[in-house]
């Protein structure tokens, strides 16, 4: 697993970080992980999230359409 170093962090960026790893009771450094994961996720479809809210484990089966593909327009 790979290690990160942060230079010149801003003191209130530092305290605010502390109090917020704090709240979630956690380290800084689990913070700053959770942090940075969720920063980089890639971001949730809608239709996935509404598979996870209402699909077939909660009795409700979704029939999602197919997505068609479009030509792009010309303005030839």
């Amino acid at each position: 697993m790979a290690s990160l170093s942060i230079r010149k962090l801003e003191d209130e960026t530092l305290q605010r970080l502390r109090i917020r790893a704090a709240q979630h009771q956690v380290s800084m450094e689990e913070e700053v992980r959770r942090i940075l994961r969720l920063a980089v996720m890639p971001p949730e479809r809608l239709g996935r999230l509404a598979q996870q809210f209402f699909g077939e484990r909660y009795g409700v089966e979704l029939n999602l359409p197919t997505r068609e593909v479009y030509a792009p327009v010309s303005f030839d």
